[in-house]
């Protein structure tokens, strides 16, 4: 039998984009989906925001940021920041693969880099950036305990529904609210992963996981296309 780890880098392999929407003209963003192997499941590390921060501060999110000049491509940056903010080092990262992007309040084009790291990797956050550092069961983004979908527009009216999760963390003895973007790219990592139906609605075809995908993300950046053109 295959360990836990092969399956996940064969499944994840198959949804591997490279650098499919790189072309795209929009300024570029990467996070890292960092995950560990603890007592036999798959985990996720997340950060949460410092309150210094001007934009989205203590709010859940991965490692990440924008890219800048001196990386070579998304997984640059996604290593990059991922050192800065909680201490992890580049080649501590086993990068498997870029998933379909999104994009961000911003209007970022936002790659999430997937890889594996050491379930004993301990994070030093930076104080400036990130306030804590901790893991969810990847199947929470599948079977989780405390869901609810929230309603949102996009900024070209686009609307639609956002995943919101809470985690309670018995660890860190808090609650964590995951949703938007971070929880978009959770969701699909474990649809990928498990290939199992979750116990709520998503906006894939499961059965066509990676088309439907992807004409989701390229309807989204059409919808934001049109509204640049009506704005000129």
């Amino acid at each position: 039998r295959k360990s836990v780890k092969e399956e996940a880098r064969l499944r994840l392999k198959e949804f591997d984009v490279g650098g499919k929407f790189s072309h795209l003209p929009l300024p570029k963003a990467a996070v890292l989906l960092p995950l560990l192997l603890r007592e036999g499941r798959l985990h996720l590390l997340l950060t949460v925001r410092s309150m210094q921060l001007r934009r989205s501060p203590g709010e859940v999110c991965f490692p990440g940021g924008k890219s800048e000049a001196i990386d070579k491509d998304e997984i640059d940056t996604a290593l990059r920041e991922a050192k800065e903010e909680v201490g992890l080092q580049p080649e501590k990262v086993e990068v498997i693969c870029r998933l379909v992007p999104g994009i961000d309040k911003m209007n970022h084009l936002v790659t999430p880099v997937v890889g594996f790291i050491e379930d004993t990797f301990q994070a030093t956050p930076n104080p400036d950036e990130v306030s804590d550092v901790f893991v969810v069961p990847l199947e929470y983004f599948v079977k989780p305990i405390h869901y609810k979908p929230l309603p949102y527009k996009t900024s070209s009216g686009y609307s639609n529904w956002m995943h919101c999760f809470t985690y309670d963390d018995h660890e860190h003895k808090m609650s964590f609210k995951i949703w938007g973007l971070t929880a978009h790219f959770a969701v699909f990592l474990a649809l990928v992963i498990f290939g199992k139906r979750p116990t709520f609605e998503v906006h894939y075809d499961l059965d066509n996981l990676m088309s439907s995908s992807e004409k989701n993300f390229m309807n989204l950046y059409a919808s934001l296309h049109e509204r640049k053109k009506s704005n000129l």
